[in-house]
């Protein structure tokens, strides 16, 4: 299923966005993404992440940066306090913002690094976000100043702090120096169900076979076939946790002509079979 765009307005006078979501019937499967960078802490609330091409579980504390336009959704399964919702504090800053403000400002350069690390989106441990969920909270009720000091804050003092890398895939962002890159990235988001030769590729690159798989190596630290596995795998995951298609319709669904082939690269990026890692939501 391909993720839809959100369209993020921005509140008055204020350079970024924010919301204060709560949820007593539990955070739905919404898989989409946006051009701005995502800071999300999940609180009172369990179940399965979604990042790019990364799955894993989630649980009270969860604190995430995500990239721009990296598809995503959290998917609850229980909470931990009955009788309290289930909540996600959010704030969301354009890349050309956040980078114009930590470019002039030495003291904010420690951000800077933290943004150019986080395409593929970046996970900090539960305690942390535990410990910093006060001051996600304060953030609602302060005028826009006050709000965005304790933004800067926030950034600042997680930027400091180890993560753990999430998705492989990340979408292509706009630089004139990875014009090539970007195009055959931009065709693999748009076309991985199909298949795909990498002629095409090298075409749509305007360049050799051997050149596209060295800028690509260079650019995405992978190659493109296992770039394309990434993208199938992630996709057949959302589907498998998410909906009751028959495995075999997935398959095809994400560009596998072969069920077993598709069986065999998902046990290997995985770890499980499809049929298991959908028993393992069901449980």
């Amino acid at each position: 299923m391909r993720s839809y765009l959100e369209h993020l307005l921005l509140p008055p006078g204020s350079s970024w966005s924010r919301l204060n979501r709560r949820l007593d019937d539990g955070i739905p499967f919404e898989w989409h993404h946006h051009p701005e960078f995502e800071l999300t802490l999940t609180l009172n609330s369990r179940g399965q992440r979604f990042i790019g091409d990364h799955v894993d579980r989630y649980d009270d504390g969860d604190l995430v940066l995500i990239g721009p336009n990296l598809p995503h959704t959290w998917a609850s399964r229980d909470r931990i306090r009955e009788g309290e919702p289930h909540t996600a504090l959010v704030f969301w800053f354009s890349r050309a913002w956040i980078e114009q403000l930590t470019t002039e400002t030495v003291e904010l350069r420690p951000i800077r690094r933290l943004i150019d690390r986080a395409g593929g989106g970046l996970a900090f441990d539960p305690s942390i976000g535990l410990s910093l969920a006060k001051d996600f909270e304060a953030i609602y009720s302060r005028p826009p100043a006050q709000s965005l000091f304790g933004l800067l804050d926030i950034l600042l003092r997680i930027s400091a702090l180890e993560a753990q890398p999430l998705s492989a895939t990340a979408p292509p962002q706009a630089e004139a120096s990875r014009e090539r890159i970007d195009r055959v990235l931009q065709h693999l988001h748009q076309s991985y169900q199909q298949p795909l030769r990498m002629e095409d590729l090298a075409e749509i690159a305007a360049l050799s076979v051997s050149g596209l798989h060295r800028l690509f190596r260079k650019h995405t630290q992978l190659s493109v076939s296992e770039y394309l596995i990434g993208l199938r795998i992630g996709e057949a995951c959302s589907r498998l946790s998410a909906t009751n298609q028959p495995i075999q319709f997935i398959a095809a669904e994400v560009g596998y002509a072969s069920l077993a082939n598709f069986n065999r690269q998902f046990r290997r990026l995985r770890g499980m079979s499809p049929r298991a890692y959908r028993a393992s939501f069901q449980r």
